[in-house]
C-alpha cells in the first residue's frame, strides 16, 4: 500500500466576533490533513490549535511534516496504536496537530472498511445526544439577541460564556427570552474561588445544568474550595488536558470536558472517556472554533457522552466542510449516510 499525504492551512471566519474572559476572535485558523491510500480512499482531519495550549496554525505547519513521516513511514493506516505512540515519540506536544493525524487516519480506516467511524467503535448511533450552541460574550442586549437567533435557528441547548461583572445580568437575561432550554454557563477560569461560590449561589436559582471552568486551572486548590461549596454540579475543562489529569481532577468536580485539540488523538479521547467513568465523572466532549473535518470525528463520540459541545463548526460564517447532520442541534449519527466520519468538502 503507497500512502500519501498531504496538509494546507487556511483562515475560516466566524459568524459573529466571538469573546470569553480571555478575548476576543473574528477567525479561526485551521490546518487540514489528507492521507490517501492509493485505492480511492482518502481520509481527512484537521488541527484547530488554541494559543492558550501554546499551539497555532504556524506550530502545527513546523511539525506537520515529521508527524505525516512517520504516517508515510509506518505504510499501514490501520495501525493505529503503532502510528500514534510514533506520533508521540515524535511531537510530545502539539496535541491538535497530532489530532488532525488521528481523525485523517480514522476516517481513512473507516472509509477502506465501508462502515461510519461510530460503527467501526461498536457504538450505537441512537445513544447520542445534541450539542450545545455557545453565546459568546458581548452587550447584554446584543447576547440577548444571539439567544433569540439560536431559538429561531431550533437550538435546545445553550452555553452562555461569562466572566465580568454583569454575569448575573447575563443569565437572567438569557433566561428571560429561553425559559425552555438546557443552559450552560462557562467562566473560562475568570473567577477567584470565593468569587466563583457567590456567583454561582446566585446564578443557581435560573436552573443551569452545570458550571464550566470557574476558576484558574493552576489553582486546583480554588477549585476543590467551589466544587465542595457550590450548589450547581462543576465541569472541568481548562484543568483537564491529558489523561493523566483525569485522576486529579476526580474529586474537585462532577464532569470532565474532553477536547480533541486538548488530548491529542481520538484513541487517547476514549481513554479519557472511560477513566473519566471509572473516577465516576459524567463527560463531556467539547471543541475549540473548528471545521467540520474535525468537528465530524468528535460527533462520533455522541454514544459514550453526556453532554456534547461541539458547535465550533456551527458558529463559523461558512464550513468549506459537510460533517455529521446536526438538526435542530441533535447529532443524529444514524442520519449519516457517508462511511468514515462523515467529512466532507463542499
Amino acid at each position: 500500500m503507497t500512502i500519501e499525504t498531504t496538509f494546507q492551512r487556511r483562515s475560516l471566519p466566524l459568524e459573529y466576533p466571538f469573546t470569553i474572559s480571555r478575548g476576543t476572535t473574528t477567525e479561526t485558523e485551521v490546518v487540514t490533513v489528507r492521507v490517501e491510500d492509493g485505492e480511492g480512499n482518502v481520509g481527512i482531519g484537521a488541527a484547530g490549535p488554541s494559543s492558550h495550549y501554546g499551539e497555532t496554525a504556524a506550530t502545527v505547519e513546523a511539525v506537520m511534516p515529521d508527524l505525516l513521516a512517520v504516517v508515510e513511514d509506518v505504510g499501514d493506516p490501520h495501525q493505529l496504536a503503532r502510528i500514534e505512540r510514533r506520533l508521540r515519540e515524535t511531537v510530545e506536544r502539539n496535541p491538535a496537530a497530532r489530532t488532525a493525524v488521528s481523525i485523517a487516519l480514522h476516517d481513512l480506516v473507516a472509509k477502506r472498511l465501508e462502515v461510519p467511524l461510530y460503527r467501526y467503535w461498536g457504538l450505537d448511533p441512537a445513544e447520542t445526544t445534541e450539542t450545545s450552541y455557545t453565546i459568546g460574550l458581548d452587550e447584554t442586549a446584543v447576547m440577548r439577541e444571539k439567544t433569540e437567533t439560536a431559538l429561531e435557528r431550533g437550538y435546545g441547548t445553550l452555553k452562555v460564556k461569562l466572566g465580568t461583572g454583569r454575569d448575573v445580568e447575563i443569565v437572567e437575561t438569557i433566561r428571560s427570552v429561553a425559559p425552555d432550554v438546557r443552559l450552560f454557563v462557562d467562566a473560562n477560569e475568570a473567577w477567584t474561588p470565593r468569587e466563583a461560590v457567590s456567583k454561582i449561589e446566585r446564578l443557581a436559582e435560573y436552573d443551569l445544568a452545570f458550571v464550566e471552568q470557574p476558576v484558574p486551572a493552576d489553582d486546583p486548590d480554588g477549585l476543590r474550595f467551589v466544587y465542595e461549596r457550590s450548589p450547581l454540579p462543576i465541569a472541568a475543562d481548562e484543568s483537564c488536558i491529558t489523561l493523566a489529569d483525569v485522576p486529579r481532577i476526580a474529586d474537585r468536580c462532577d464532569i470532565a470536558n474532553i477536547k480533541l485539540m486538548k488530548c491529542g488523538g481520538l484513541r487517547e479521547a476514549v481513554r479519557m472517556i472511560h477513566a473519566a467513568r471509572a473516577h465516576g465523572l459524567e463527560v463531556m466532549c467539547g471543541c475549540m472554533n473548528e471545521s467540520n473535518a474535525s468537528i465530524a470525528a468528535a460527533c462520533h463520540l455522541a454514544p459514550l457522552l453526556d453532554y456534547a459541545d461541539l458547535d465550533g463548526s456551527l458558529l463559523l460564517a461558512d464550513d468549506p466542510y459537510d460533517g455529521v447532520p446536526m438538526p435542530d442541534g441533535r447529532i443524529a449519527l444514524a442520519a449519516l449516510e457517508r462511511p468514515g466520519t462523515g467529512a466532507t468538502l463542499k
